[in-house]
């Protein structure tokens, strides 16, 4: 009965983005608590590490590409199993709304949205074969707080909330649950590894360069990793965790006011932040 408390959904899961920041952070906890981690990325060196009482398994995962996604996942249930999936793989782009030139915009959705649509496309089947699973998507403050300066990729968190929302009644009924986490400032490589989408003469160039100089001091000064991998794991623990997890105090805080103040003078004090 304890096993079965701690482990609702078995003790194997899958994380994307697992080579890197949150998704290494919750490959590693995951593993210390004894879960076999298959840990996907699209650079990575394919071995098996012990780590605690359990395992990282790294695969090469491409959750932009059908094929890669489907024989991940074909290779991973055969053996073995999957119970969880954790959604970590992702990526950010800055500029203003206006300049963002479409490519970007669509490469955004094609990893942060399409990326997670395409891999629970081959994972849900299996979670309904054996009666229960657990999605756990790995999204951001950004997803209910709209950012300056990163308007497709707040769009493409938005975008994963809704979907998830929808996705939990639809699934309910199988077993699956589905939760939403949101961190915010986090010290991860997402910072240097952002791209900026900004024309040499665009006339936000002044107020956007500001802006995500301002984004980048917060998130490198931001919690670590683990904390929003740590919210993950204790998702994993509950038979029907929340729709959503904010992490951290502060970011609570945000969405109580966001609930609370009217829109207009919540979305003016945003714009503030990042003048």
């Amino acid at each position: 009965m304890a096993f079965a408390m701690l482990y609702p959904y078995g003790k194997s899961i899958l994380i994307t983005g697992g080579s890197s920041g949150i998704g290494r952070a919750a490959a590693e906890l995951f593993a210390e608590k004894g879960y076999t981690v298959w840990a996907a990325s699209r650079h990575c060196e394919e071995k098996t590490e012990k780590i605690g009482s359990g395992e990282i398994i790294s695969v090469k995962m491409d959750v932009c590409d059908e094929d890669s996604v489907k024989n991940c996942v074909e290779k991973i249930a055969g053996e073995t199993g999957i119970g969880i999936v954790l959604c970590c793989a992702g990526m950010g782009i800055a500029g203003a709304a206006e300049d963002t030139f479409e490519e970007d915009a669509k490469r955004q959705f094609e990893v942060n949205y399409f990326g997670v649509l395409r891999v629970n496309r081959h994972v849900l089947p299996v979670f309904r074969n054996q009666g229960k699973g657990l999605v756990l998507i790995m999204s951001s403050v950004a997803g209910r707080v709209p950012l300056p300066y990163q308007s497709h990729y707040s769009s493409s968190k938005y975008a994963l909330d809704a979907y998830a929302q929808a996705l939990r009644a639809e699934t309910k009924d199988f077993g699956i649950r589905v939760c939403i986490i949101e961190p915010g400032d986090t010290k991860t490589g997402f910072t240097d590894a952002r791209k900026m989408s900004l024309p040499e003469n665009s006339p936000y160039r002044e107020h956007c360069e500001s802006a995500v100089a301002k984004m980048a001091h917060d998130e490198e000064n931001g919690v670590p990793p683990m904390k929003p991998a740590l919210a993950a794991l204790k998702a994993s623990e509950k038979e029907n965790p929340p729709v959503h997890i904010t992490v951290g105090a502060m970011y609570k805080g945000v969405m109580a006011l966001k609930r609370i103040l009217p829109e207009k003078l919540f979305l003016g004090a945003i714009a503030k932040i990042y003048k």
